[in-house]
């Protein structure tokens, strides 16, 4: 599946905000956080102008791309297929973002970014109710387990994650050990993201 390779640490200063694309304590992520507000390119030390309505939408859009990692088309599909659903469109969006595979795996605190969930997956070190997944988008069901094989916890980044017995999850997720469960899909109030998903929904909607 394609998937963007490019420098990160641009994609968060476009943004002006940290999109958990360095993981947390290394050098990378502290450089990021202090260039954070500098613009990307020659002329990044200029002040930002305030956005057009327009460019708002687009922003919003864009910054849930790079969060969730999805390219453009994948991330039109996942639109159409929200406005199909009943309720909110917006709503309908970010569960489907929220429980991607990859998605899951960094809120249980499996890893430390979703690019590192994603590697993970694609490995071969996950798998969903007993059968192996390797497809990060795999959208995950309620009461679905995710477990970690044997061979990943033998990953130093991983391991390490592993020794935080009292993580930080949210109220839709379960984790023991090695092995977590998805409780319910989530409602808005349950999905932590600072998103404005109703731009989003006015961008596809011009």
């Amino acid at each position: 599946m394609a998937r963007y390779i490019g420098p990160s640490n641009k994609l968060a200063r476009r943004e002006g905000q940290d999109l958990g694309l360095k993981t947390p304590g290394t050098t990378a992520h502290a450089s990021l956080l202090r260039r954070l507000n500098i613009l990307p390119g020659i002329h990044g030390q200029k002040r930002r102008r305030k956005p057009s309505e327009f460019a708002s939408q687009l922003r919003e859009k864009q910054k849930a791309k790079r969060i969730y990692g999805v390219l453009e088309r994948q991330f039109r599909r996942y639109f159409g297929n929200a406005l199909k659903k009943k309720g909110a469109t917006g709503e309908a969006l970010l569960q489907a973002l929220e429980t991607r595979l990859d998605n899951v795996i960094y809120r249980l605190s499996f890893t430390p970014t979703r690019a590192a969930a994603r590697q993970l997956i694609s490995h071969g070190h996950v798998q969903v109710d007993g059968k192996k997944v390797n497809i990060p988008s795999y959208n995950v069901a309620k009461d679905e387990v995710i477990a970690l094989l044997p061979k990943a916890m033998k990953i130093p980044a991983i391991a390490k994650m592993l020794e935080d017995k009292n993580p930080h999850l949210p109220s839709w997720l379960e984790r023991k050990g090695p092995a977590g469960k998805v409780l319910k899909i989530p409602s808005r109030e349950e999905i932590e993201t600072d998103l404005n998903e109703q731009l989003i929904v006015e961008y596809f909607s011009r």
